[in-house]
């Protein structure tokens, strides 16, 4: 027999045997119980790293285990491939976006090959393809017919080198994420998919979604972001044009008698009307635009304000008067733009209150006695109890906010009302590499969504990159069309959508694509929803929410009768590598450096933090080096070792090669021996622990788990004399394995010439009854302290476990001839001899 495993030959013997049998595919018509195992699918970027190893080699697990457990299982594979690094890269290496990404997915492709995962590749889709963005327009147009699109001017983040817009996440310290030029505020026409008409529905249904992580569904109800609060009206002391007044809301109103003063956003209409005759407001309002809408740079932004010299009148007292500002923390897109500001209880307030000379007033206070304690640098927002307020004084917050809104309504000056945190969704991109909107622009009709018999609307091939801004406003004559319903000339809409779009509805895609339709529902509905999703918590806000909310709307138009897309979701850790620098600041790569040194120049390096691998910083390990010295079974085995997968696993070198050593153990452990005879009941009640045990935490995503219950048999079996039991050990072993290192497993599979490929084996059943220990470690005590351990049948009686006690050496030692006063039994557990 062979001494070692020949990972070389049997990665791509197993590979190719897999592949010519289909043995992944996924069946429709399987009678099995069905199974959806998918990870978030990759970005085509052109080289797959550990992270992504790691992400994939946790699925697959899953998903050979449940095929083994005799469930179909869907286990597909695609690419989220539009995008602006695809423009960006056309830009910088003058190739059209469609050759990049396409020879991208052509590489990363056979990198995933080369680890052996159970993918259904004849499933595979690229979003950036017609077929599938073709079906994906002619949703948005059913979407369109139901009421669920819209177009609007809205305030953008506006990146003025990539030239398009960018989401609130995508602007990083008021840059954009990509190009870091500083982000414009914009007013632009956007296309918007109402995802506000299922605000309540998306919030509701986190409550039903327990297979996920608590963050992620609090994260989510945060970015929802219901608030039960009040809107009312601030009346202005003159009129700005034919306004006299405007509304405000807030989620305060207990804090109504702590109001220092009022402010509105810069794009408000009262803003604007005053600027056109106000130059230094004006100028005010400008730079209010070159600060991004993101929730974060608002934060952390400088408070500044313009006091237009107006005042509005508090509402419970017409002759206490507000000083109203424009200021640059209000935004239009959030309440009503405009706000009263409480300072003492608001940080955003008091920062301004302070820059500008404004009073603060205490009106909420942790104690009676606490009212006239003055508030510093940092705002109250703590519990307690109302002060300062008139008749709300002495009132808990709850009971002053419904005794405000109440008088509110009495008067008519305002009323309660519940609010969003949660926008629209803008999906309208200013950029080539994207679905095309299939919206036609006419003159006489106004917008006018294009005939499904026209679709799909293709991207054409023939554009330029040579200047910045999207080509498809400049292409001679793509965008110029006759209108569908008039048949004037018209203009195709230019804008594609945000990507986002693209990852909503591809999980569906996979359960099924026929070439007329974007999907079947009664085929999608058999494999829907995904069992379990894995992937990175960094897309827990984005792409679930938008998933989740897209899924609804197809439900509301009647595609599909499930709401909810993913059933069980898991966040894992990252994969993380020491980040270099060379002398000059230039990141540098684990492929560059050697012994602290860069290997072509032999200058020294910085050796910077442990971080996720990241392209940005080059601390990236390609698997196929790795694949070449040790195997895809030993990338694989290191992936799911020692580090919970929910926690960051840090890459080594001596990690790869410890897990290589063991799969040459494992290999040993396997190979065929004389058939020997005898029982062995300590290895047997091991083994259908094991089997077991390993289960669960497989089903449970303990893989780390899993992996030192493998160790401890394989350990267990090393030790065990020959016997019939310890061959039925080995040849269970291979099964045990396989999910984790198939490669290996089949090797070892057909070598002791089982039928077959282990891929198709059952998962080993395990007997009940040698799961329940039938004896028990009894310790023995003298005197209290511990003297001797002795293993006895459970359940024996008290009589026995002390005469077993009596009859120890180190017992008789440790009495030295004294007579027990006392003997102590506690059944299966102690017996303490007092003397």
């Amino acid at each position: 027999m062979n001494a070692r495993f020949n990972h070389h030959k049997a990665d791509a013997h197993w590979q190719a045997i897999w592949e010519e049998r289909g043995t992944f595919h996924a069946s429709d018509d399987s009678p099995k119980p069905r199974s959806y195992v998918l990870e978030m699918f990759p970005y085509p970027s052109g080289r797959i790293h550990m992270g992504h190893v790691r992400n994939y080699t946790m699925g697959d697990v899953l998903a050979r285990f449940r095929r083994m457990r005799g469930y179909e299982v869907l286990h597909p594979m695609g690419w989220d491939a539009f995008g602006m690094p695809a423009e960006n890269a056309a830009m910088e290496k003058k190739v059209h976006p469609g050759d990049w990404t396409r020879a991208n997915i052509a590489a990363m492709r056979e990198q995933l090959k080369r680890l052996g995962f159970a993918l259904d590749w004849s499933r595979e889709l690229a979003t950036c393809e017609p077929d599938y963005y073709g079906q994906e327009q002619a949703l948005f147009l059913d979407l369109y017919a139901a009421g669920l699109v819209y177009r609007k001017e809205s305030a953008v983040n506006w990146d003025p080198v990539d030239m398009t817009v960018l989401a609130n996440e995508q602007v990083i310290d008021g840059r954009g994420w990509r190009s870091g030029a500083l982000v414009e505020r914009r007013k632009l026409s956007q296309w918007f998919l109402k995802i506000t008409d299922f605000a309540d529905d998306l919030l509701e249904g986190l409550k039903t979604l327990d297979q996920w992580p608590e963050k992620v569904r609090t994260m989510q109800e945060n970015w929802i972001g219901k608030s039960q609060g009040m809107r009312f009206t601030f009346q202005l002391d003159r009129p700005v044009g034919e306004t006299t007044s405007f509304d405000v809301f807030t989620t305060r109103p207990d804090t109504i008698f702590g109001a220092s003063f009022a402010a509105i956003a810069a794009d408000h209409p009262i803003a604007a009307a005053l600027a056109a005759d106000n130059a230094d407001l004006a100028a005010f309002v400008q730079e209010c635009k070159r600060t991004g809408t993101a929730a974060a740079d608002i934060e952390t932004a400088e408070k500044k304000g313009y006091d237009t010299g107006l005042t509005v009148a508090h509402p419970f007292d017409p002759e206490w008067r507000l000083p109203l500002f424009v200021a640059n923390f209000v935004l239009m897109e959030y309440g009503t733009g405009a706000i009263f500001a409480c300072p003492a209880h608001d940080q955003r307030d008091l920062d301004f209150a302070r820059k500008y000379a404004l009073p603060v007033t205490r009106v909420v206070a942790p104690s009676d006695e606490d009212a006239d304690t003055p508030i510093h640098d940092e705002a109250y927002t703590g519990p307690g109890r109302i002060v300062n307020s008139r008749f709300l004084d002495g009132m808990a917050i709850e009971e002053a906010k419904a005794a405000v809104i109440a008088r509110a309504e009495a008067e008519g000056w305002g009323q309660g009302t519940t609010v969003w945190r949660l926008r629209d969704w803008g999906v309208s991109r200013q950029r080539y590499w994207g679905t095309p909107i299939p919206i036609i622009h006419c003159d006489d009709c106004g917008p006018v969504g294009v005939p499904k018999g026209q679709l799909p609307v293709i991207l054409p091939e023939d554009v330029s990159f040579d200047i910045p801004g999207n080509p498809l406003d400049r292409h001679p004559t793509w965008k110029h069309v006759d209108c569908p319903s008039c048949g004037k000339p018209a203009r195709r809409e230019t804008d594609t959508l945000d990507t986002f779009v693209d990852s909503s509805w591809y999980f569906i895609r996979f359960a099924s694509a026929p070439s007329d339709q974007p999907f079947d529902k009664a085929i999608a509905e058999q494999w829907l929803p995904v069992g379990q999703y894995i992937g990175g918590v960094e897309h827990a806000i984005l792409h679930l929410l938008y998933a989740r909310f897209w899924t609804r709307a197809l439900k509301h138009i009647g595609k599909i009768d499930i709401a909810e897309p993913f059933t069980g979701l898991f966040t894992q850790g990252m994969v993380t590598h020491e980040t270099y620098k060379s002398p000059e600041g230039i990141w540098l790569g684990p492929d560059e450096v050697s012994d602290g040194k860069i290997i072509a120049t032999g200058e020294p390096v910085t050796v910077g933090r442990v971080e996720k691998m990241s392209k940005s910083k080059k601390n990236t390990v390609d698997p196929g080096p790795i694949i070449d010295q040790y195997g895809a079974d030993s990338v694989r085995w290191f992936m799911l070792s020692d580090s919970p997968p929910e926690r960051d696993l840090p890459w080594s070198e001596s990690g790869i090669e410890g897990c290589w050593r063991f799969i040459h153990r494992l290999w040993r452990l396997t190979e065929p021996a004389d058939p020997a005879t005898g029982e062995d009941k300590d290895l047997d009640r091991k083994l259908h622990r094991a089997i077991a045990g390993i289960a669960i935490d497989i089903e449970a995503l303990g893989f780390n788990r899993a992996v030192a219950k493998i160790h401890e048999l394989a350990n267990a079996i090393e030790k065990a004399p020959p016997s019939a039991s310890r061959d039925a050990a080995c040849r269970t072993l291979v099964r045990l394995v396989a999910p984790m290192v198939p490669h290996l497993a089949e090797d070892a599979w057909a070598r002791l010439g089982a039928d077959g490929l282990v891929a198709d084996a059952a998962w080993p059943d395990h007997d009940p009854a040698l799961l329940i220990d039938d004896e028990v470690t009894i310790a023995v005590q003298v005197n209290g302290k511990l003297r001797d351990t002795l293993m006895a049948p459970k359940g024996s009686s008290r009589d026995v476990l002390e005469a077993m006690a009596m009859a120890s050496d180190k017992i008789a030692r440790s009495l030295d001839g004294a007579v027990p006063r006392k003997v102590v039994v506690v059944p299966d557990r102690l017996v303490n001899i007092v003397a």
